[in-house]
């Protein structure tokens, strides 16, 4: 009898670089890697999307479409290559019109991705419609994601001062009810898969479980489950989601694992052993790509938000201590009697016993995302206010639940974030909260986004916005990005094709900064060319004259076809008659 599969995205080479390194990897670190990947046959990689194309850009000088070729190109058809997309916002914070959508989809199926992987900071849904279409029409699988959230959570004095902010509050909003009713009507819009995507591990084995049960017995599509180890829940979620019947799950190679990023694909692998399952993936290759990964970690080193570094470990050949092992079958055990406290144990003594990071337990607290938690400090720290923290911390639920309570995923996750900074700053001068509001916490609440979780109260949306009725984005006021041209640079344009054009649209100010330095490298290139050329020429000319005879050097000196400044006639034969 074959045995169940399991199949794993990689997650190495965009959100695992992504959540530790802050997206530097260069090219040449990738092309590295590249060999063993196609090697060990992961169903799917996630290469590209997320921080990727604009960091590339930004920080490295290199162009996004090239990094994705060049990764096609090195590993053909052996696994499908994934990349993250805000639907109809794509990499940025207002929506886009369908041209724009329709031609960043179709060069990137094109362009060698295979399963685009579609969500909304928002959950509408209607966001993600255009892009499902565009990528299915050109050929590539519609991976589309529900952003995983929990309630906002009061504390007891919030609760009782609610009535000045809300009649009563609102709870109950995320429940397994309604992610399992997201990814129903994202299966009757063509959905080829639905992706649970819990980018701030907040999600508990528990709710994991349940929630995969729910969505193999009510929806037919594949189902994949992503999150993270920031809190310490992403071991143990895993596990219950492939106990619970999930089809995939997102995992990264040892040395680009845990922490911020994903549970490493090692452990998971012990368990699909354990568990008799087959996730078809060549492990010498995998030991490889980590023994490599291993010396660019180093290489990385002043990027590294995680600096522990895990255990050295070859798991294809050193053996686990018996007490390991126990805890290995013990996990197991756990999650398939749904036995959470004892669960989450097993596994902590496991990635311990690897020197994975420990929970972070000040976000696990406040459950909201690390980088979240880490940029409103930062904010604080740069104005000297962080002894405010605390006072943030009990201001972005009641920020969040006046905002129509958004999932916190990137972007919305920093738009409550910095603006519950905004309020504690307004509180510490004595004025109102939302005297101090950003643009884009007014966008969100004006309805620019998309349809929040919840309704929002007109008469705060009048005050802070001017208008009392959602008011969608029109996309007919979208103005395209002027495609400069060079005059000094013989009339170069500023972007050179379909490509460039797309990158000059979805990161303006960085694109216009990096297609300005390929438009003077293809400038300074074309001028060596045409040097060359000319230096070729003389080269030819000047060996055609030297093979001829000293009467065929003058006959032709008088007839006026040589005229070249760089031949020189010896006197004898300019004597000659």
């Amino acid at each position: 009898m074959p045995r169940r599969k399991l199949l794993i995205r990689d997650l190495t080479l965009r959100d695992g670089q992504q959540s530790l390194f802050a997206t530097r990897m260069t090219q040449e670190q990738v092309d590295r890697v590249l060999p063993y990947f196609k090697d060990a046959g992961f169903y799917a990689m996630e290469v590209w999307g997320g921080a990727v194309p604009d960091s590339i850009m930004r920080y490295l000088s290199e162009n996004p479409w090239e990094r994705l070729e060049k990764i096609k190109a090195a590993i053909g058809d052996v696994s499908l290559l994934t990349a993250l997309s805000r639907g109809r916002n794509l990499f940025g914070y207002n929506p886009y019109p369908d041209e724009v959508i329709e031609g960043f989809n179709r060069n990137a199926v094109r362009s060698g991705i295979g399963i685009m992987r579609i969500f909304d900071a928002l959950n509408d849904l209607d966001n993600m419609r255009s892009t499902i279409k565009f990528v299915k029409e050109n050929g590539g699988m519609a991976d589309c994601a529900i952003s995983y959230t929990v309630d906002p959570k009061f504390s007891t004095r919030q609760k009782f001062q609610s009535w000045v902010h809300f009649k009563t509050l609102p709870h109950d909003i995320f429940t397994v009810e309604y992610f399992v009713e997201k990814a129903k009507e994202l299966e009757k819009m063509g959905a080829d898969m639905i992706s649970i995507k819990d980018m701030a591990g907040l999600i508990t084995p528990t709710t994991t479980g349940e929630l995969i049960r729910r969505l193999k017995e009510e929806v037919s599509v594949p189902i994949d489950f992503h999150t993270h180890c920031t809190p310490g829940f992403g071991l143990a979620s895993v596990l219950m989601a492939i106990v619970s019947g999930v089809d995939i799950v997102d995992t990264s190679i040892w040395n680009f694992a845990g922490g911020p990023a994903a549970p490493a694909f090692e452990l998971i692998q012990y368990f699909a052993d354990r568990m008799g399952l087959d996730t078809g993936v060549n492990r010498d290759a995998v030991a490889k790509i980590n023994r490599e990964l291993k010396t660019i970690r180093e290489e990385l080193a002043q990027f590294d938000t995680c600096p522990k570094i895990p255990l050295e470990f070859d798991f294809t050949k050193d053996k686990l201590s018996r007490e390991i092992n126990r805890q290995f079958t013990k996990a197991i055990y756990m999650a398939k009697h749904c036995k959470e406290d004892e669960l989450l144990e097993a596994c902590r003594e496991i990635e311990s016993y690897f020197q994975f990071p420990e929970p972070d337990e000040t976000v696990r607290k406040a459950e909201i995302p690390g980088g979240m938690y880490t940029n409103m400090l930062a904010q604080l720290k740069q104005l000297r206010l962080d002894q405010l923290f605390p006072r943030v911390l009990e201001l972005v639920p009641l920020v969040r639940i006046k905002s129509g309570c958004p999932p916190l995923v990137t972007p919305t996750s920093q738009i409550v974030g910095v603006q519950a900074v905004n309020c504690v700053i307004d509180e510490n001068k004595g004025q109102p909260f939302f005297t101090t509001k950003s643009i884009q916490y007014v966008n969100l609440v004006k309805g620019i986004y998309g349809k929040t979780p919840i309704p929002i109260d007109p008469d705060f949306r009048e005050q802070l916005t001017g208008v009392r009725e959602e008011t969608a984005y029109d996309t007919r006021n979208y103005k395209k990005q002027e495609n400069t041209i060079f005059e000094d640079y013989g009339d170069m344009k500023l972007a050179q094709n379909e490509k460039e054009e797309l990158l000059l649209e979805l990161f303006p100010t960085v694109a216009r900064d990096f297609l300005t330095k390929c438009v003077e490298e293809r400038y300074t290139e074309n001028i060596y060319l045409i040097e060359e050329e000319k230096r070729r020429k003389r080269d030819e000319a000047r060996a055609a004259y030297e093979r001829l005879t000293p009467e065929e050097k003058f006959k032709r000196i008088e007839k006026g076809l040589y005229n070249f400044p760089w031949l020189s006639y010896p006197e004898e034969d300019l004597g000659r008659s």
